[in-house]
């Protein structure tokens, strides 16, 4: 980057930069590519949120998709300022928004229903802590590739047990033949994974319930999940 171009956020303190020329486009905008792609995941999650309230799906649903708009926000704010403390709000919400799926896929077989969201909401808090004193780099990662993959299992579970087609249709994720702006692509393709896997598990949960659950499609594209609940819920 050249040092005499002013920006608004000052020098950068951020201990990664993501596969773009800083404040290219804009004095206000350190990766822009990378900023304005988050809106996807904003757009879908507020879509998620809206059909999990409208159709009273239980509250952890629109939590999660929540979650998936702070974590799309947190990225934005990073990439935007390129600051340590908003790589922080980044970071984060992807440990959080893990530990929430982690609660979704493996609750409904725990039997002693308040001792995992207790441990998850204090693994949370500690993790948030630690990681604002410490500043974790490579363990960040490695951490939370391992929270990932203890979530694989169950997810694969769910898939192989649901007989509808569409809905495991939204448990697969595609590829994509090119990469132009590879980080900001893989904003957007993580905003639709992470809205598909959030239906899938709206679908699998609704029918653990017995709520008759089927796929639609907004304005016969965008896929969402319509249930029936009996009269007595």
């Amino acid at each position: 980057m050249d040092e005499t171009i002013s920006t608004f956020w000052g020098p950068v303190t951020s201990t990664k930069e993501c596969c773009e020329i800083n404040y290219a486009l804009s004095p206000y905008i350190a990766e822009f590519y990378n900023t304005v792609s988050n809106i996807p995941t904003i757009l879908l999650a507020l879509i998620g949120i809206i059909n999990a309230l409208t159709q009273r799906f239980e509250k952890r649903f629109t939590v999660l998709h929540l979650s998936n708009m702070t974590l799309a926000i947190g990225s934005m704010l990073y990439h935007a300022t390129l600051q340590n403390v908003q790589q922080q709000s980044d970071e984060t919400p992807m440990v959080w928004e893990v530990l929430l799926y982690m609660y979704i896929l493996y609750s409904p077989d725990w039997h002693y229903r308040t001792t995992m969201p207790i441990f998850l909401f204090v693994y949370g808090v500690v993790f948030a802590i630690a990681h604002s004193v410490f500043h974790f780099g490579v363990s960040f990662k490695v951490h939370y590739i391992i929270l990932c993959l203890l979530c694989t299992p169950r997810m694969y579970k769910y898939y192989i047990h649901t007989q509808d087609v569409s809905a495991k249709r939204l448990a697969k994720i595609s590829g994509w033949p090119i990469n132009p702006q590879g980080h900001a692509l893989w904003h957007v393709f993580m905003g639709f994974n992470s809205y598909f896997a959030n239906t899938f598990l709206m679908f699998c949960r609704a029918q653990q319930r017995g709520w008759s659950p089927k796929v639609g499609h907004l304005m016969g594209g965008l896929p969402y999940v319509k249930i029936e609940k009996p009269k007595s819920q």
